[in-house]
């Protein structure tokens, strides 16, 4: 357990493991967090990652921004102070970069997505970010898996939703913070917009679930766990069966103490033409259908975007 309570659990013997989907989906209806070990991601390929972001979050302004693709990209770099949390009066403490999926000119999704741009000055930059990317992708589809079983649908089920889905690898920096009244935090009460997200953890803390109960439990993962959520867009798709649990990035002692925070979501997305729909087996008479009106995944990512300061309105 960490120490939120949120369930760890194994996902080496799945498929078939039955036990597996039930503990997911148990766990997801309770808590909308669960931690992941058993999964197969080499050490070495997070820490070739984490390497990567700790190089260029070191390098100078200047040459940050040279890789600022404009708020609307969803590409490149994001400078300090940018994003803000939805209903947050102030921006978060962090700046980061983003790596989305690389698509060939001709594909039909191109338009709806972003090329990726990769910095020079870091060695090797793009084949260590990339390799997480796609090994983050490939756990989360068989998360997906579960999860579809969990639903009463078929295994299979998403796997035409999300193969060529607008996901995002974001590694995270949240710089030491000098001024201690900031009313900003690391990162403002929020709940991530996507079908799951899956971190790979930060070994500093900060990181705090809103319990059903209303309180605030700062979580700390076993080493070697992803720790994998639930984003709006499934909670819609099921009607709240799975829900998006609210989480924040508070500034903790260490942020005071020159400490930078580093941490690396990977949020999984569906392909953009997917309509978000309420599913039938998560409406019943005492779970009415709370979304009768299907959204687009794209329109409803761009609505978010524009809510979070990401996207300009237009």
């Amino acid at each position: 357990m960490s120490s939120a309570g949120i369930p760890i659990i194994d996902i080496s013997a799945f498929p078939p493991d039955d036990n597996f989907v039930e503990a997911l989906g148990q766990g997801y209806e309770e808590y909308g967090f669960c931690g992941i070990v058993g999964h197969g991601i080499p050490d070495t390929l997070i820490e070739d990652a984490y390497g990567a972001m700790r190089e260029f979050f070191a390098l100078p302004d200047a040459a940050k921004h040279r890789y600022h693709t404009g708020t609307a990209g969803a590409r490149g770099y994001t400078s300090f102070g940018i994003e803000t949390a939805k209903d947050s009066d102030y921006p978060d403490l962090k700046e980061f970069w983003q790596v989305g999926r690389e698509l060939p000119p001709d594909s039909e999704h191109h338009s709806a997505m972003y090329d990726n741009v990769w910095p020079q000055e870091v060695e090797n930059f793009r084949p260590r970010l990339y390799r997480l990317f796609e090994a983050l992708e490939a756990l989360g589809t068989r998360i997906l898996e579960a999860l579809a079983l969990y639903l009463q649908l078929p295994q299979d089920y998403f796997y035409d939703k999300v193969d060529v889905g607008n996901s995002i690898l974001r590694p995270l920096h949240y710089p030491p913070i000098a001024e201690a009244q900031t009313p900003s935090v690391r990162s403002a009460a929020h709940e991530d917009i996507n079908l799951i997200t899956l971190l790979v953890g930060s070994e500093e803390p900060g990181l705090e679930v809103l319990s059903k109960s209303g309180d605030w439990i700062p979580v700390s993962t076993i080493p070697g766990t992803i720790v994998v959520n639930i984003g709006d867009m499934m909670q819609r798709l099921t009607n709240h069966v799975l829900p998006s649990t609210t989480h924040r990035v508070v500034n903790s002692p260490e942020a005071y103490d020159g400490k930078s925070r580093y941490s690396i979501p990977f949020f999984f997305h569906p392909n953009p033409d997917f309509l978000i729909a309420s599913l039938p087996s998560c409406v019943s008479a005492d779970n009415p259908n709370r979304y009768p009106e299907p959204i687009l995944a794209d329109d409803y990512l761009r609505q978010r975007l524009i809510e979070i300061g990401l996207l300009d309105p237009a």
